[in-house]
């Protein structure tokens, strides 16, 4: 119950800021292009939600399985040997995830004690870079989710999006629907005696 709450929470949040983005966006281009006008701050405003989507989401890629990399070596291993390069690659990942949930805190207080805002609109940056560390220490839950699953075996490596595979079971999916409907209107033209 509180995993589907998180994970539609999660999911609500990335097409909010995806949405917000995009709405921004185009009322910004009406606004110039019809009106000969504009919102000095749009720009500005999608950058800092483009990078909020970017944190936010980077998390969630790790959860769904859907960040890209090469793992054609990998999977030549064994499974044990899989296990400990998925526990490596956590480790680095938690490392990394780890320098930029301190530095992005170091630096949410620097412009927090400076009290500065963004160039074109009146939000204060210390809350524009909070996605840091928050993005960071998301992103290091997840890891250390995928290496949990690692140890206790439910889970062989680090999961990667296979653009391949997903490529080749499409065409064997259409080709199998191709050949359904083919058999489909052979049977209905076969005259029945």
């Amino acid at each position: 119950m509180i995993s589907t709450v998180v994970n539609r929470l999660e999911e609500g949040i990335i097409a909010l800021l995806l949405a917000s983005m995009t709405s921004l966006t185009f009322v910004n281009v009406v606004m110039r292009y019809v009106f000969n006008s504009g919102l000095t701050w749009a720009l500005e405003i999608t950058e800092f939600l483009f990078a909020w989507l970017i944190l936010f989401g980077m998390s969630y890629g790790v959860k769904v399985g859907s960040h890209i990399g090469v793992d054609a070596l990998v999977r030549l291993f064994p499974a044990r040997v899989q296990r400990v390069i998925g526990l490596i690659v956590v480790a680095a990942g938690l490392l990394y995830s780890s320098w930029l949930v301190i530095g992005g805190w170091e630096l949410v207080s620097f412009n927090h004690m400076l009290e500065m805002e963004a160039e074109d609109s009146p939000i204060m940056l210390w809350f524009v870079y909070l996605i840091m560390p928050v993005g960071a220490a998301l992103l290091a839950f997840r890891l250390a989710q995928v290496g949990w699953r690692i140890v206790t075996g439910k889970q062989v490596g680090f999961n990667l999006a296979d653009e391949a595979r997903e490529a080749i079971d499409q065409l064997a999916q259409a080709g199998s629907a191709a050949a359904a409907d083919h058999d489909k209107s052979a049977n209905a033209s076969t005259p029945k005696s």
